[in-house]
C-alpha cells in the first residue's frame, strides 16, 4: 500500500513537472475600489489556488499551458467565473471588481454548501431557516468537513473534541454538552435539524457529512424535546451544480483500511437536476482486546429544482456494520492502573451486527415574493442483533460474601430488535415590516414518533447456581443485609472446592485474560431472565410560531412553541396505558452590532424533555415528570479578515430538574432535585492568514448536582464533566521555496478529571494530548500522514466506575492518499 501511494504521487508530480508554464496574477477590488484581502482564487481543472493579500493582489506560478476556468470567491461577494487561455510562456494577468452578494437565504437546505475550509458562515440550526452565525443569539460550535478530513478522523467522539463545553462520555454515541448527557438513542440529535437515531452501540463513519454541529443550550423552543446542555446536528453534503469528484484510501494502526468515494454535480445541461454520492468501506481491527469494526456506508442525495420558486431534495444513509460491543476496561478493585487500557472482557464468540436507514424527504416553494412553504420528512430504521459477554457491574464473591479485586462477574446478553422513527415538519416562512422593523416570520407544525414493534426481546443469564446446578439464584453483597442473606442461605448454592459460590457465567479473570477470552459454550448457561423490549410507541406533536425582527443595529429572536408527548405503555396488551406530558416553551435572544466586526447577544429558553420509554416502566419506579430547564447566555461573536475568521464568547447558566439517578443497591431510579452548570466558553475557526488555518477553543465548567432527591445540598460535579477543557488545530501551507505544496498541521486536546457515571468517589485523571499531521499536495493527489497521541499518553474519555472504564487510543497514525477529478 505504501509502495503504491509513492508511485502514484511520483506520477502526479511527474506530469505536472513535465508541462510548460505561465503565471496568473491580478488586484481583487469592491465596487468602491477599495481592495479586497483573503478573496480565493481558483483553477477549477488543475485544483490550485491562491489567496489575495492585504493590497488585493494575488498571483499563482507555474501554470501548464491550456484553457481553464478560473473562479474567483469570498464570503458575502458573488462569486465570479472567467474562462482564461494560458500559452505557457506569458503571464496571464486578471484584475476584477467583486459585488457583494445580497442573495436571499435558503429555508431548506437543497444546495450544498461551496465554502472549502474551517469556518462556516451560516447555519439552519436554531431557527429552522438559514441564518449567518453571527446573527444567532445563541452559542454554536462545529466542524466542517475539510478539519474533519485534515484530522483524518471518521467518528463523531473524535470531532467533538474540537468543540468547547463537548466531551466524549463513552465509547459509544454518547456524548456531554455542558455537563448534560445526550446519545444516539435518544432521538435528540438531528439530522438536518430533523430528530433521528444513529443507534447507540457504535457510531457510524461520517463521510456523507458536511459538517456537525452542535447549539449550546436548550433547542426545544424550535426542535421540541432536547437535552438541555444542547443539540448535536450532523448536516449531510448536498449536490452541488458544478462537477467535484474525490476518492480516497488510507491505512494505518489496528489494521486499519478504509476507501472514501465522494462524487457531486449536475446531471442535466440546465442544472435543474443535481446528484451527490457518498460511499465509505471500513475493515478495522483496534486496540482493544477482539474488537473490530466492518463498515458499509452509502449515501446517495438528489436535488430537483424545477424552477426559482420550488425546490426538492432526496437524502439517504444507509450504514451496515459488523463488530462487537465494546463495554470497556474493567481494573482490580480501586485499582484503576491494575490493568491494561486494551483489556476487553467479550468473549471470541460475541458479536454486534447492526443496520440501519435515514431516508429524508425536503422541499421549499415560494407562494409569493414574501411567503414560502417548507417541508421535511425523515424515516429511520434500525436493527440490531447482539450476542455478548459483559460485566454485571459487580465483582466476583467468595465463599464469605467479600469481592473477589481480581475477578469480574459475567452476564450474557442475546438481544436481537428493531426501532423506526418518522419526523415530519412543516412550516411556513414570511417576511414583512411595520415601519422601520422587518420582520421574518415562522410558523409550523411537528410530528415525531418512534415504534418498537413486537418481537423485540432480551435473553439474559446471570447469577450462582443452585445447589443442584438446575436453576439460578442472586447475591447481593452490596449491603450487609444482601451479605448476610447469602451466608444464611449458602446451603443453597453449588459451591467450588475453596467454598465460593459457582457462577452461572464464569467469571472474568483479570490475571488471566487471554483464557477468559476464549469462546464459551453457550449450551450450558441458564437463561434466567426474559426482556422484552415493546412493542413500545411515543409520539410528539408541536406547533410553534417565531419571528426574527431587525431594527437599525438590533435583531431579535422571538418564540413561543407547545409540544404534547404521548408515550404508549403495555401497546397491545390488556394493560394498556397512555402517559401525556406536555410543555409550553418561550424563547427570546437580542443581538446587538457594536462595530461592523463585533456583534453582543443575550439569550432566555426554556427546555423540557420527556424520560425516556424505559424510565415509564413501574419496574424502574416510573412513571416520571419530564426534564425542565431553562438557561441564561449572554456573549460576543466577532468576524475578521472580511469573515475569514470568527471567535464567540459565551458565558451562561443553565438549571435543570428531575434528572434520574439509580437508587443505590437498587434496580430502581430516582429524580434529583436539581442541576445547575454554568460557565464560561470560546470558540475561534477559520484562517489567521491566507495559507494559516485554526480551529480553537476553551470551556470551564461547573456543573453541579445541588440537590439530592430529598432536597439535600450536595454540590456534586456532574459526572464525566471537566472543570477545564481546551482544543487546538491548526493548519499551515507552505506556498513558496523549497517546501511548496508541503502543509503541516499540529493540534493538542486537554482536560481536567472527571467524576464517573455511577461511583463518584471514583475519578478518572486529567490529561493533554497532542496530534501532528503532514499533507504533500501536487496538482490533484494528496499524500497525508497523521500521528495522533505522540506522547503515547494514557488516558480515559470517560466511564461509570472502575468495571467500565473507557480508555482513549494509543499513538496510532494514519496515511492517506486522495486524488480529485
Amino acid at each position: 500500500m505504501r509502495f503504491l501511494c509513492f508511485f502514484l504521487l511520483l506520477v502526479c508530480a511527474t506530469y505536472g513537472w513535465a508541462q510548460t508554464n505561465s503565471a496568473l496574477t491580478g488586484k481583487i477590488t469592491d465596487q468602491n475600489n477599495h481592495p479586497l484581502y483573503y478573496v480565493n482564487i481558483y483553477l477549477q481543472d488543475l485544483d490550485k489556488g491562491a489567496y489575495s493579500d492585504s493590497k488585493g493582489a494575488y498571483s499563482i506560478p507555474y501554470v501548464p499551458a491550456g484553457d481553464y476556468e478560473v473562479v474567483f470567491s469570498a464570503v458575502g461577494y458573488k462569486t465570479q467565473t472567467h474562462q482564461v487561455h494560458f500559452t505557457g510562456r506569458e503571464p496571464v494577468i486578471i484584475d476584477i471588481a467583486l459585488e457583494e452578494d445580497v442573495t436571499e437565504l435558503q429555508n431548506v437546505e437543497i444546495i450544498g454548501r461551496k465554502e472549502s475550509s474551517y469556518q462556516n458562515s451560516r447555519s439552519f440550526l436554531g431557527t429552522k431557516t438559514e441564518i449567518p452565525l453571527e446573527y444567532l443569539p445563541q452559542a454554536v460550535s462545529y466542524a466542517t468537513k475539510e478539519l474533519i478530513a485534515d484530522q483524518g478522523v471518521m467518528r463523531l467522539g473524535d470531532i467533538v473534541k474540537n468543540f468547547s463545553g463537548v466531551n466524549q462520555n463513552t465509547f459509544y454515541d454518547d456524548i456531554i454538552i455542558r455537563g448534560f448527557r445526550i446519545n444516539g438513542s435518544q432521538n435528540t440529535q438531528l439530522l438536518n435539524g430533523m430528530r433521528t437515531s444513529t443507534g447507540f452501540w457504535k457510531q457510524p463513519l461520517v463521510n456523507y457529512l458536511e459538517r456537525v454541529e452542535v447549539l449550546k443550550g436548550p433547542a426545544s423552543a424550535i426542535s421540541g424535546n432536547a437535552s438541555p446542555g444542547g443539540v448535536i446536528n450532523r448536516v449531510t453534503k448536498k449536490p452541488l451544480d458544478v462537477q467535484r469528484n474525490s476518492v480516497s484510501v488510507s491505512t494505518g494502526s489496528f489494521k486499519n483500511m478504509r476507501v472514501l468515494g465522494d462524487f457531486t454535480g449536475p446531471l442535466n445541461d440546465n442544472k435543474t437536476l443535481l446528484y451527490r454520492l457518498n460511499v465509505g468501506y471500513e475493515d478495522a481491527d483496534s486496540y482493544r482486546d477482539l474488537q473490530f469494526d466492518k463498515n458499509i456506508v452509502i449515501a446517495p442525495s438528489i436535488s430537483f429544482i424545477p424552477s426559482e420558486k420550488t425546490q426538492f431534495n432526496f437524502d439517504l444513509i444507509y450504514n451496515n456494520s459488523k463488530s462487537r460491543l465494546d463495554r470497556g476496561q474493567s481494573a482490580f478493585k480501586d485499582d484503576l492502573y491494575s490493568t491494561s487500557n486494551s483489556l476487553s472482557l467479550s468473549s471470541a464468540n460475541d458479536y454486534l451486527n447492526e443496520e440501519s436507514y435515514i431516508m429524508t424527504l425536503s422541499m421549499n416553494h415560494e407562494l409569493t415574493d414574501h411567503l414560502s412553504w417548507s417541508a421535511s420528512y425523515v424515516r429511520t430504521g434500525y436493527f440490531e442483533d447482539l450476542m455478548e459477554h459483559r460485566s454485571a457491574n459487580d465483582y466476583a464473591i467468595d465463599g464469605d460474601g467479600n469481592d473477589i479485586v481480581d475477578q469480574v462477574a459475567l452476564r450474557v446478553f442475546k438481544r436481537n430488535r428493531k426501532r423506526f422513527i418518522d419526523n415530519l415538519s412543516t412550516y411556513f416562512t414570511a417576511k414583512a415590516s411595520t415601519g422601520p422593523i422587518e420582520h421574518n416570520i415562522t410558523w409550523g407544525y411537528d410530528y415525531a414518533q418512534e415504534e418498537v414493534p413486537a418481537g423485540a426481546s432480551q435473553l439474559e443469564a446471570n447469577g450462582y447456581l443452585s445447589a443442584d446446578g438446575n436453576s439460578v439464584l442472586q447475591i447481593n453483597n452490596n449491603t450487609d443485609a444482601g451479605k448476610a442473606a447469602f451466608l444464611k442461605n449458602k446451603d443453597a448454592y453449588m459451591l467450588d472446592s475453596e467454598g465460593n459460590p459457582v457462577p452461572n457465567v464464569a467469571h472474568f479473570d483479570l490475571s488471566d485474560p487471554l483464557n477468559s477470552q476464549q469462546m464459551k459454550d453457550e449450551s450450558k448457561y441458564i437463561y434466567n431472565k426474559v426482556r422484552s423490549y415493546g412493542p413500545n410507541l411515543y409520539y410528539v406533536h408541536g406547533v410553534y410560531l417565531q419571528d426574527q425582527l431587525t431594527w437599525k443595529k438590533f435583531r431579535a429572536l422571538i418564540g413561543l412553541r407547545y409540544d404534547n408527548y404521548t408515550n404508549v405503555l403495555n401497546m397491545d396488551q390488556a394493560d394498556e396505558d397512555n402517559v401525556h406530558q406536555d410543555a409550553i416553551l418561550p424563547r427570546f435572544g437580542l443581538t446587538y452590532e457594536l462595530t461592523k466586526n463585533v456583534n453582543l447577544y443575550g439569550t432566555y429558553v426554556e427546555g423540557y424533555e420527556p424520560q425516556a420509554a424505559a424510565n415509564m416502566d413501574p419496574l424502574n419506579g416510573g412513571p416520571f415528570d419530564p426534564l425542565t430547564s431553562h438557561m441564561v447566555e449572554f456573549g460576543a461573536k466577532t468576524n475578521w479578515f472580511n469573515h475569514n475568521l470568527s471567535a464567540t464568547l459565551a458565558v451562561y447558566r443553565i438549571d435543570q430538574q428531575n434528572t434520574l439517578y439509580p437508587v443505590p443497591n437498587s434496580d430502581l431510579l430516582q429524580p434529583i432535585g436539581e442541576e445547575v452548570s454554568r460557565g464560561i466558553e470560546v470558540d475561534i475557526t477559520g484562517k489567521i492568514l491566507p495559507n494559516w488555518s485554526v480551529n480553537a477553543g476553551y470551556a470551564y465548567n461547573k456543573a453541579e448536582i445541588t440537590q439530592d432527591a430529598e432536597g439535600n445540598e450536595t454540590n456534586i460535579q456532574k459526572p464525566n464533566t471537566p472543570h477545564h477543557q481546551g482544543n487546538l488545530w491548526t493548519r499551515y501551507n507552505f506556498t513558496k521555496g523549497a517546501l511548496q505544496n508541503l502543509g503541516v498541521g499540529l493540534g493538542s486536546n486537554f482536560m481536567t478529571d472527571r467524576n464517573l457515571q455511577q461511583n463518584t468517589s471514583q475519578q478518572v485523571p486529567g490529561y493533554t494530548v497532542f496530534d501532528a499531521a503532514v499533507y504533500y499536495k501536487i496538482n490533484n493527489c494528496t499524500l497525508q500522514f497523521n500521528l495522533n497521541n505522540l506522547t503515547d499518553k494514557t488516558y480515559w474519555v470517560g466511564g461509570y466506575d472502575y468495571l467500565r472504564l473507557y480508555p482513549g487510543t494509543p499513538r496510532n497514525w494514519l496515511l492517506t492518499f486522495s486524488y480529485n477529478f
